[in-house]
């Protein structure tokens, strides 16, 4: 199962969302988005969400922080306790055992982040 987490900025539109969800690989074989739940309500990523035909996971804060990631920003480890908001969201959403795809990607515009993880759970 593959699962595109995403991190971004309260401004941050549904072709920020698109775009970095484009450069980090596409929606091809995704069955889940996936954000920090205080963002997973945004009105971007539910319409992205919408769009795509797939739901939006909630990953609660405690379990970003607990997810190893491939990126280290010092910013995002301030405020988020995580190298990569889009790396530990995918990664907890795909479940034990998941991995990165590759490190998460940017937007064009540097509104949006997003990785795609990859889990044997369904």
């Amino acid at each position: 199962m593959r699962v595109a987490g995403f991190g971004f900025r309260a401004a941050a539109g549904v072709d920020s969302l698109g775009d970095a969800l484009a450069r980090a690989g596409g929606a091809a074989g995704l069955v889940a988005l996936a954000a920090p739940a205080d963002k997973a309500g945004a009105a971007a990523l539910c319409a992205l969400a919408a769009r795509l035909g797939l739901p939006v996971h909630a990953i609660p804060a405690r379990r970003l922080a607990a997810m190893p990631t491939m990126t280290e920003a010092p910013r995002v480890r301030a405020a988020r306790a995580t190298g990569s908001v889009a790396e530990a969201a995918a990664l907890a959403a795909a479940g034990p055992g998941a991995w990165l795809t590759r490190p998460r990607a940017i937007s064009a515009d540097r509104m949006a982040t997003c990785a795609i993880a990859t889990g044997e759970t369904p």
